[in-house]
């Protein structure tokens, strides 16, 4: 506002005549209007607010489009987004009707609630056309900071860990058209080879692209067996124009899908996978501890390092102190100190800690000196407290078989949704969302909400006709089910609960305030 307002003075100084209007995109604050008073331009201006609300990037994607809000939310405690997100959530009731079973885990997920009732009674019921949904997820993106860490395997979320997608577009470069200009193609089920391509996993994309060009070669052929005038204007106004835009369309994603191969076969992707893969399964420690020193020292990417640094402290409940002491020298001497404050941040997200250390081994020790059965007793009370014991990820991974055991995971027609990490790990979120809904709340997941940050609660006002018969079916709104993310989420989720929603018979739609990867998630709490 300070830059606006130097400018309003600059004209005034040099008799410039403007009218000069202030749009704030979601909210105008009473800083902006005492800022402008302070500067004395307030009387030359006119302000007002856009309410940017839930922008649908795809049939079942909806996104508030604000990736900062993780960092305003989670390590600044800005709450100024509280409104904006239940303001949204009041736009979909009025033109969707209420929704009656609501799930919420989360602190800024409740208080987004709250706020959401709280404008309920300030305004009335907003609509009174039937519901269309029939469940309501409310999740902090701090309760599982594992899946974005992961490495991406699905053709989606490879494009957007490599490319970036933007608000559903993707910039495709020379690197991927072999020319010296660049496409910007919006993502969506619109695009028929897109759709078919976005949740398989990146091991069958090639195969599925090959056999797409054959069909589309052959469907091509097909016109020079058209035999009368009439099978050519058919053909011309019904295919043609369609073959031509799944023919450009395929040509982009076979040069993405070949960009992406020649990116990750430069780099250390296959290390990295398996790195990934034991620190989920829990094992090798030191053999992983060795790994992200040798590429911090070899000064591989950056977002290489850290992540791998943030998913070990993740699935350990913190580094251990002596290897968080060493990590973190070396990551700052080889990527520099002005990183300092990145671990600052990240540690007082929880995403990069250090193990609480006890005492009382050494204190044990001590006392069994002095002889006895009483001290050799204490000793062994003492030893056994200071083994290591389950982080709060395993626990969860126990309790939510996140990790699927001595079964093959069929990656090209997948059963199971932990397919998107190559059967290594399934999104936590997911799985939560799997089972609240199978419970119709959170009874019976007490060892599972303990070992979650934050509170969860629910309010179910219709509960499923369990057990009557097929002609007694539940609504066809009783199973939509709209997920919303507070704090972003990736493609590796949305894919996902795609396949849970086919498996289980309900469609998802998925809100979002922003589509994130995890290097997008940590560099906004870099300070750099």
């Amino acid at each position: 506002m300070k830059h606006i307002a130097d400018q309003v003075s600059a004209d005034k100084a040099s008799g410039k005549e403007r009218t000069y209007k202030i749009i704030l995109v979601h909210k105008k604050t009473f800083l902006c209007d005492t800022i402008l008073e302070e500067e004395g331009v307030y009387g030359h201006v006119s302000t007002d607010q856009y309410n940017m609300h839930f922008l649908p990037l795809d049939t079942d994607i909806l996104s508030l489009e604000l990736p900062g809000l993780f960092r305003s939310f989670f390590l600044d405690a800005d709450q100024a987004y509280v409104p904006v997100l239940a303001e949204s959530l009041i736009d979909l009731l009025v033109l969707f009707g209420g929704i009656p079973n609501v799930y919420v885990h989360g602190n800024y997920s409740k208080k987004v609630y709250e706020m959401l009732e709280t404008l309920k009674q300030i305004h009335g019921n907003p609509s009174s056309v039937k519901s269309n949904f029939g469940h309501l997820f409310l999740i902090d993106r701090d309760i599982d900071y594992v899946t974005p860490l992961c490495s991406q395997l699905t053709y989606a979320g490879l494009l957007d860990e490599i490319l970036g997608i933007n608000s559903g577009y993707c910039d495709f470069g020379p690197e991927v058209i072999g020319k010296d200009q660049n496409i910007r193609l919006l993502l969506t089920s619109q695009d028929e080879v897109f759709e078919e391509i976005r949740d398989r996993h990146f091991s069958g994309v090639f195969n599925f692209l090959s056999t797409k060009a054959k069909e589309l070669s052959s469907d091509f052929e097909k016109r020079k067996d058209l035999a009368t005038v009439g099978e050519m204007k058919d053909f011309v106004a019904n295919k043609l124009k369609s073959l031509k835009s799944q023919h450009k369309s395929l040509a982009l994603h076979i040069g993405a899908s070949e960009h992406i191969i020649n990116i990750k076969s430069k780099s250390d992707f296959e290390e990295q996978l398996k790195a990934e893969h034991s620190l989920l399964e829990g094992g090798h420690i030191k053999e992983n501890v060795a790994y992200i020193e040798e590429a911090i020292n070899r000064q591989y990417p950056l977002m290489h390092s850290l992540r791998l640094l943030c998913l070990m402290s993740q699935v350990l409940d913190g580094l251990p102190k002596q290897d968080y002491k060493n990590l973190k020298t070396e990551f700052l001497q080889s990527y520099g100190y002005d990183h300092l404050l990145t671990f600052f941040n990240l540690k007082k997200l929880g995403i990069l800690t250090e193990q609480e250390q006890t005492k009382l081994l050494l204190k044990g020790v001590d006392n069994f000196k002095l002889g006895g059965k009483v001290a050799a007793e204490k000793v062994a009370t003492t030893v056994a407290s200071a083994l290591p014991r389950s982080s709060s990820y395993q626990v969860l991974c126990r309790k939510l078989n996140l990790i699927p055991q001595g079964e093959e995971i069929n990656l090209k027609n997948p059963s199971d949704i932990s397919y998107v990490f190559s059967g290594a790990f399934t999104p936590l979120t997911v799985r939560l969302v799997e089972k609240v809904l199978s419970k119709e709340g959170f009874d019976g997941l007490d060892d599972v909400i303990k070992h979650l940050p934050g509170s969860s609660f629910c309010n179910v006002k219709a509960k499923s006709a369990k057990g009557k018969s097929s002609s007694m079916q539940e609504s066809p709104s009783a199973r939509v089910v709209l997920v919303f993310y507070i704090g972003g989420c990736t493609f590796s989720e949305i894919a996902a609960l795609r396949l849970l929603g086919r498996q289980k018979g309900y469609r998802f739609i998925i809100a979002t305030t922003a589509v994130i990867t995890g290097s997008r998630l940590l560099e906004s709490v870099m300070e750099t």
